[in-house]
């Protein structure tokens, strides 16, 4: 099985310094950023398996970030936004309808109930991939099924 990336980002050293601590028993290859742009372009280079990141970020604004990270992985990667910043039921709404969010946190927040999504999430993710069968295995399996039917229709 593929190694599992997360990406992490917060502004806030000791926030990020403690979202890591918080994964790190579960054996996933961390990436780190403090800005939104510098995320952004390891999104691009590293295709984790799921994004934890602040709403509040540098650079780039974190309801940015994911949005564009939604629309690019065409909803494949997970955001998950954990915000100290942005709180109450409106964020939350528009973070998860309008930007892609798969989930939202408020700090202070039930550290077992944000590794259970991260860890559904990634098995979702993964799950998804394994049972999609190859194109070449479509192009088979389309071009039988065409073959039956013209057989059928020239039998008729």
């Amino acid at each position: 099985m593929p190694e599992k990336k997360v990406l992490i980002v917060d502004y806030d050293r000791n926030s990020l310094d403690s979202l890591v601590a918080l994964l790190k028993p579960y054996e996933f290859k961390i990436i780190t950023a403090t800005d939104g742009q510098t995320a952004y372009e390891l999104f691009q280079k590293e295709h984790p398996n799921c994004v934890i990141l602040e709403a509040m970020l540098p650079k780039l604004h974190g309801f940015d970030l994911c949005q564009r990270i939604y629309e690019e992985s065409k909803g494949e990667t997970p955001v998950i936004i954990v915000t100290g910043l942005y709180k109450g039921p409106q964020y939350r709404q528009e973070a998860l309808r309008s930007f892609g969010a798969k989930a939202y946190f408020e700090k202070p927040f039930d550290r077992q109930k944000l590794v259970s999504t991260v860890l559904d999430l990634i098995q979702e993710e993964l799950d998804i991939r394994e049972e999609l069968p190859s194109p070449e295995k479509v192009t088979v399996f389309l071009d039988e099924l065409f073959e039956k039917l013209r057989d059928q229709e020239s039998k008729k």
